[in-house]
């Protein structure tokens, strides 16, 4: 579909782009002060392709990019040229890199990424007992937040290694597809309460009474709340869990420091955040919560993206369009067709007038705020060649 010609951040009748600042992504990629780029946004929105499109157009620029997917599906993997993507960065072939670019990509795996910072950050001995405890597998595969947490572990291991071998100079994030955008941030947070948590100190207390407690029963809150767990979990996988904790204590310190110091990434100057929405009213609310809790948390915001937006070529209303189609119904097989036509362009241009009045709201409510539209595709995403086509939208 063509796109409305009137530039971005300005309006006049027939218009489909209502008035506010225009978000400038050519400008966003080339600032070499911008290290690392955060797309994120509720679920379905398209955060994994606008990360993809947004390092393919930073790397044809001239950045060397690596972009890290937490999307599962292998369809980004295909559309980059890949045959899979995993825990180690891979270079993205078919791409121009005339302008002295590059691209890398790779998708979390929780799971190894867990293993990592165990493997980093406790003895071998530790590491050993933590890896090969059945109650840790459970946790680094499913515990709820966990994902999110990796995600920001592997962010501070890609910063950390693009500063000491120079190998990156952009680091495109998509955030996990979560049920809310916030997520992402509150996963830290999340995690330390876990950490400082009641049960975790019940857990502790055995190993920290020298194994004696367990026996001697150190508290009465402590036995009984024992007797209880024993009772819910069963022995043999309460065991699992103590050892677990017991072998992870020396570790605790280490998870709040790394993850207080992604969060003061995340607050940086050279971090941006991308927020991604669809024309939805549940996803523009969602990208507003999401914009207020970046502004409180003092992260640097760079705009809002709304993806799939219906557009519409010509200056054909929808009523227009409805009233000749009605006056075409009585016609010959041609005019017919050319009814069905009609109205067809009549649904698209109510799709349309619905898109932009949310968005209008999305403005309203949030004047400041820069924000950029890609039109919804013809085709799915597939190939670099889609990538490039959304990088071009993306910069209107």
């Amino acid at each position: 579909m063509a796109r409305a010609t009137t530039q971005a951040g300005s309006t006049k009748p027939g218009s489909t782009r209502p008035a506010g600042p225009a978000l400038d992504i050519d400008a966003l990629l080339a600032d070499p002060g911008k290290r690392i780029i955060v797309c994120c946004g509720s679920g379905g929105v398209g955060k994994t392709t606008t990360a993809a499109a947004l390092g393919l157009r930073a790397a044809e620029s001239g950045r060397r990019v690596v972009v890290l997917t937490i999307d599962p599906a292998l369809r980004l993997a295909q559309s980059l040229g890949l045959t899979a993507l995993d825990n180690t960065p891979r270079p993205v072939s078919g791409i121009d890199t005339s302008a002295g670019g590059s691209m890398d990509a790779m998708m979390l795996d929780m799971k190894r990424t867990f293993d990592e910072v165990v493997e980093q950050h406790a003895t071998p001995e530790k590491a050993q007992q933590i890896l090969s405890n059945p109650f840790y597998v459970a946790v680094s595969s499913s515990f709820a937040g966990t994902q999110e947490y990796m995600a920001m572990e592997k962010l501070g291991q890609l910063r950390a290694q693009s500063a000491a071998d120079a190998r990156w100079d952009l680091i495109v994030v998509d955030t996990p597809p979560s049920r809310s955008a916030l997520d992402f941030l509150d996963a830290p947070k999340r995690l330390g309460s876990f950490l400082d948590g009641r049960f975790i100190r019940i857990l502790m207390a055995p190993a920290k009474a020298g194994g004696r407690a367990y026996l001697k029963a150190a508290t009465a809150t402590i036995s009984l709340a024992m007797t209880v767990m024993t009772r819910v979990l069963g022995g043999e996988l309460l065991r699992d869990v103590q050892t677990f904790v017991a072998a992870l204590d020396t570790m605790f310190g280490g998870f709040r420091e790394r993850a207080d110091q992604t969060y003061a990434l995340l607050q940086d100057d050279e971090t941006a955040f991308v927020v991604v929405a669809s024309p939805d009213r549940d996803a523009l609310r969602e990208a507003a919560f999401f914009v207020e809790r970046l502004a409180t948390e003092r992260m640097p915001l760079a705009g809002v993206v709304v993806n799939r937006v219906q557009m519409v070529a010509g200056a054909l209303s929808r009523g227009r369009a409805e009233d000749a189609a009605d006056a075409l119904d009585a016609g010959s097989a041609a005019s017919s067709a050319s009814a069905d036509l009609l109205r067809l362009h009549a649904d698209l241009a109510t799709s349309a007038d619905r898109h932009q009045g949310a968005i209008a709201r999305f403005r309203t409510a949030n004047p400041g705020v820069a924000l950029t539209q890609v039109p919804t595709a013809a085709r799915d995403i597939h190939d670099v060649e889609g990538l490039r086509t959304v990088g071009a939208h993306l910069a209107g």
